[in-house]
C-alpha cells in the first residue's frame, strides 16, 4: 500500500486526514491550548485562526504529494488533537508526530492513536521502522513510546540548537524507534 487509509478508527477515536472543514474547530483547539502547547509546539505561535489554515492547508498538500500523512484526532466528533505519519525519518523509517488539547490529556488518547498509526505505517509499502521524537524536557511526549514497545535509540542535539524554539524545549532531542515484526 502506498498511503494510508484517509480515516483510521480505534475504540474511542476516529482518526480522520484534515479537512478544510475543520480550520474553525482545529482554531478553537489551539486557542483553548495555549498554555499547554506553548512549551513545546509552535502551534501555539501565532494568530490560531492562521496557524489552523496553515496546518490544513499544508497537511493536505503533504498528503498529495506523499510526504506526510496527516489526521484529526476526534473524540464524538470534536477535534481534540492532531498526529501523523510523516517520511522525514530516512529511507525505509517514518516520523510519528502527536499533540493533544490540554483538556484531554490523561485518558490514553494519544497513546491509542499512535497504536492506530503504527499498524498503518507498518501497512504501507517499504516501510520498515517507525520513529518517533521529544525533547527530553517532554516527559510526557516520553510516556507515549515507552508504553507502545519503542526502543530509546539515541540523544542528539536538536537541529535549531543552542538555541531551542519553544520556552520548555531543552535542545536535546530523544530518539525512539520500533522496527517491523
Amino acid at each position: 500500500m502506498r498511503r494510508p487509509a484517509s480515516v483510521l478508527v480505534s475504540g474511542r477515536l476516529v482518526l480522520r486526514r484534515w479537512q478544510r472543514q475543520d480550520i474553525d474547530a482545529l482554531a478553537r483547539a489551539i486557542r483553548d491550548s495555549h498554555d499547554h502547547l506553548l512549551p513545546w509546539s509552535l502551534l501555539a505561535v501565532g494568530d490560531s485562526r492562521d496557524v489552523a489554515t496553515d496546518l490544513v492547508t499544508t497537511a493536505r498538500s503533504e498528503w498529495e504529494r506523499d510526504e506526510a500523512y496527516k489526521y484529526a484526532i476526534l473524540v464524538e466528533g470534536l477535534v481534540v488533537g492532531g498526529c501523523g505519519l510523516m517520511r522525514r525519518a530516512g529511507p525505509g523509517g517514518l516520523e510519528i508526530g502527536y499533540w493533544l488539547h490540554g483538556d484531554w490529556t490523561g485518558r490514553g488518547l494519544v497513546t491509542e492513536a499512535v497504536a492506530v498509526l503504527i499498524a498503518a505505517g507498518f501497512a504501507l509499502d517499504g516501510v520498515e521502522w517507525l520513529e518517533i521524537r521529544h525533547d527530553v524536557a517532554n516527559v510526557a511526549s516520553a510516556g507515549v513510546p515507552r508504553r507502545l514497545g519503542f526502543a530509546e535509540v539515541k540523544l542528539q542535539t536538536a537541529p535549531h540548537a543552542p538555541s531551542p524554539r519553544m520556552p520548555g524545549e531543552s535542545g536535546v532531542v530523544r530518539v525512539w524507534r520500533k522496527t517491523r515484526p
